[in-house]
C-alpha cells in the first residue's frame, strides 16, 4: 500500500516510518510513503504557500493553487500510474473511524492532505474524495492526525501484524459488532488482591467465549453507550 502525504513539514515522519511496526512495514515493502511540501510550488522568493483572508479574519489560509500543483505533481509520477485516493485532514471532516481504516485500507494508494495555519482555501475540497477527522478537536496541523490514519490502516494490511488474529477481535472490529473489546489478562494470577478471573483459567474454551461476549457488551455499555447500536446498523 502507498501513502502520499502532503505536508509542510516531511520531517516529522521520519522517526514514525522508522520504528516499530511502520519501520517493519517499510523495509518489507508492504508500506510505501511519498512525502510532499507545497512549499516547492510555493509563490515568490520565499515560496509563500499562505495568503491572508478575503473578508478579513485571524490567522493565515493555505492556498489552493500550492495544495492543487503539489496534489497532481504526485499524480503525475505516481508509481506505474496509480493515482491516490485523495483525503483532506481537517476537523470538518467525517469521523474517522474502524470502518474508515478498513475502507482506506483496501485501496492500493491514499493521498493525506495536512493542513497548516488557520486552514485552507475552501477550494481544496473540489480537488479530495474524501474528508476526515480524529474527532471533535482541533491540532496545530495535520501530520498527527495523518500518521493515526497510516497506522491504523497499515496494522490492517496482510502479515504486517505477527499474529493476524490481533486485528479481528479487538475494539471497533466487525467481528466484535464495533464494540469495545473484552478484558485482557496476563501473568501474575494475583496481583494486590486482584485476581484472573477463573473462567479464563479453566481451559473451558466455549465458556471462555460466552464471557468474552458478555463482558465486551458489558464494557460498551458502561463506556461507550453511543456504541449500543442495532447490530445491523453501520457503524
Amino acid at each position: 500500500m502507498r501513502f502520499d502525504v502532503v505536508t509542510l513539514f516531511p520531517e516529522l515522519f521520519g522517526p514514525f516510518l522508522s520504528t516499530g511496526m511502520m519501520g517493519r512495514a517499510v523495509a518489507s515493502g508492504a508500506l510505501t510513503v511519498r512525502l510532499r511540501s507545497p512549499r516547492e510550488f510555493g509563490i515568490g522568493r520565499h515560496r509563500s504557500v499562505d495568503d491572508t483572508p478575503y473578508g478579513g479574519g485571524s490567522g493565515m489560509v493555505m492556498r489552493v493553487d500550492c495544495l492543487v500543483d503539489c496534489l497532481e505533481s504526485l499524480d503525475a509520477d505516481a508509481p506505474e500510474g496509480v493515482r491516490a485516493h485523495r483525503v483532506l485532514m481537517t476537523p470538518q471532516g467525517a469521523p474517522f473511524r474502524q470502518a474508515t481504516a478498513i475502507a482506506l485500507s483496501t485501496r492500493p494508494a491514499v493521498s493525506l492532505i495536512c493542513g497548516r495555519y488557520e486552514g485552507f482555501d475552501d477550494r481544496v475540497r473540489a480537488f479530495v474524495e474524501e474528508e476526515v477527522s480524529l474527532g471533535d478537536f482541533v491540532l496545530t496541523g495535520g501530520e498527527v492526525a495523518a500518521m493515526a490514519v497510516v497506522d491504523a490502516c497499515v496494522r490492517l494490511l496482510p502479515g504486517v501484524l505477527g499474529n493476524a488474529e490481533s486485528a479481528t477481535h479487538e475494539s471497533h472490529s466487525p467481528a466484535l459488532g464495533g464494540q469495545l473489546e473484552y478484558p485482557q489478562y496476563t501473568r501474575p494470577v494475583e496481583f494486590r488482591g486482584a485476581r484472573v478471573p477463573d473462567v479464563l483459567q479453566n481451559g473451558n474454551h466455549a465458556h471462555i467465549e460466552a464471557w468474552r461476549r458478555a463482558e465486551a457488551e458489558r464494557r460498551t455499555a458502561e463506556r461507550r453507550p453511543d456504541l449500543v447500536l442495532p447490530r445491523n446498523e453501520p457503524r
